[in-house]
């Protein structure tokens, strides 16, 4: 899966921009990165929302233990990656019918969290258990709001394009053409959110989020680790 979205959604985060300065690396823009991802996965389903935003993915090599989702309600957009081990009792926690799958449940948790605020984002995601990543966007608010499991089981990498665009895939070697050294992995059990301000923990959402400069050998530019103790925040 692939989500690109511009400056005027989301700012480059620094911590890319000064990895991608350390050390200068070949990059593409993210009209390049984008068709690369289409050239590369046969039957690509892609969506662009005005001008800034990009979703897409594809079902081609699809893991069995990790299959891929998307969509769309009341103009929240959804990709998701992965299953969820408790989606019986999330289903009743938010109302929703049997038919109803990980990406629309996510949708409805996004939209409880936005319309009941404020609720800890930290909450609505660490009551997710499973293998999972995904990348949201409410179009009606123009907020991003993005998550990886606790163990990083599904992966996630982010990184910036030569024309300032932030991404998001599950493809490492996607981003690192388009990307250079702007790249690293999205951090597990982490969640970032434009609404709130950035990059969290939802398991301990009071340790502070670093990012440490990889060693040049290395694909990333940075990787980033959270500080502190692991004090396990509330789930009820």
């Amino acid at each position: 899966m692939l989500g690109v979205f511009s400056s005027s959604i989301v700012s480059p985060p620094d911590e890319l921009v000064a990895a991608g300065s350390r050390t200068p690396s070949p990059k593409t823009t993210a009209a390049a990165l984008w068709k690369r991802f289409q050239e590369k996965n046969a039957s690509t389903v892609s969506v662009e929302i005005g001008e800034h935003v990009h979703l897409a993915y594809t079902h081609h090599n699809e893991s069995p233990f990790q299959p891929r989702s998307f969509a769309v309600k009341d103009e929240v957009f959804c990709l998701f990656e992965g299953v969820l081990e408790n989606l019986g009792h999330l289903r009743q926690q938010y109302g929703l019918g049997k038919s109803a799958n990980e990406v629309l449940l996510v949708i409805e948790a996004y939209k409880a969290l936005r319309d009941r605020a404020p609720y800890p984002v930290n909450h609505v995601v660490g009551h997710l258990r499973g293998s999972f990543a995904f990348i949201l966007f409410d179009k009606s608010t123009s907020t991003l709001f993005l998550a990886s499991d606790q163990y990083g089981k599904v992966p996630l990498y982010w990184g910036i394009t030569a024309d300032g665009y932030v991404a998001f895939a599950d493809d490492a070697e996607l981003l690192k053409g388009a990307c250079g050294k702007s790249l690293a992995s999205f951090p597990q059990g982490c969640f970032y959110s434009t609404a709130v301000g950035g990059l969290m923990c939802y398991e301990n959402p009071k340790n502070k989020i670093t990012a440490v400069p990889a060693k040049e050998e290395e694909i990333w530019g940075a990787t980033f680790k959270v500080e502190g103790p692991a004090v396990v925040a509330a789930r009820q």
